[in-house]
């Protein structure tokens, strides 16, 4: 079993990934909340790991990617003294099967990397990946593994707690689906425009991008809060809530062969 470390904005995704061929399963996912003044992270991680009940001698080694640098050096002790291996870490200028058409490709998210070289492995291109988490982050991939660029906008969580902060009559609310298009009160009005908003906004992005490719394009929707917006989006869309840990996974191998 290969252990995916993965540093976001909020927290690091932990799972565990086996191979099964020129696949990968995903057979466990837990997350340790980020916080920045904690130098520690070995407990948490050891709690993640005996909670799925997996013996850390039957892991063979573990890949990181970050998109907060400075947490990399507590949570690669942590996974360095539980495995006895450090992480391999992810970087833009690794192998990955993917060529890039961006200016500056070390600047990339690696976690958008990951998504992408999962993707150009596993979906018919032209693709547009689409990772719903703290920011709603889009990828777009051209035919022979092509990273052509993206788009990156607010998370629906981010968005929803900006307009509570900066407003004096809105409230801080839990994001759930949406009953109906038009909300009949505050809340519903909020976790509508949220919801269907970000759904219409991917809809109408991915038409962009398909008239812009002058090609219909796959669209694969991934991240922790994709599958509440997945059911209002109108687009043919596949939903793939591992499809990070699994392209970890697949970037750890190509950088061990």
């Amino acid at each position: 079993m290969l252990l995916t470390l993965d540093i976001g904005n909020t927290t690091v995704g932990v799972s565990g990934v086996e191979r099964r061929g020129e696949d990968y399963q995903v057979m466990f996912s837990g997350k340790m909340p980020v916080v920045p003044e904690q130098a520690e992270y070995l407990p948490p991680l050891r709690a993640l790991l005996e909670e799925a009940r997996i013996l850390a001698e039957s892991v063979e080694g573990s890949v990181l990617s970050s998109v907060v640098p400075s947490l990399n050096g507590p949570v690669c002790r942590a996974a360095e003294e539980l495995l006895g291996k450090a992480p391999v870490q992810i970087t833009a200028g690794g192998t990955s099967g993917l060529t890039f058409a961006v200016s500056c490709p070390e600047r990339l998210g690696l976690d958008r990397i990951a998504d992408a070289a999962w993707a150009v492995r596993r979906y018919p291109l032209p693709a547009v990946t689409v990772d719903l988490g703290t920011a709603t982050t889009f990828n777009v991939l051209g035919e022979n593994g092509v990273f052509l660029g993206g788009l990156i906008a607010p998370g629906l969580e981010t968005g929803i707690h900006a307009l509570a902060s900066r407003t004096a009559q809105l409230p801080v609310l839990t994001l759930c689906p949406p009953e109906e298009l038009i909300g009949r009160d505050t809340e519903a009005c909020m976790r509508s425009g949220a919801v269907y908003g970000t759904a219409a906004m991917i809809d109408g992005i991915v038409s962009r991008v398909e008239t812009e490719l002058d090609r219909k394009v796959t669209l694969i929707l991934t991240g922790g809060l994709a599958g509440l917006v997945e059911p209002f989006c109108l687009h043919s869309r596949v939903w793939d809530p591992q499809l990070l840990p699994k392209g970890l996974a697949l970037l750890y191998d190509l950088r061990t062969e």
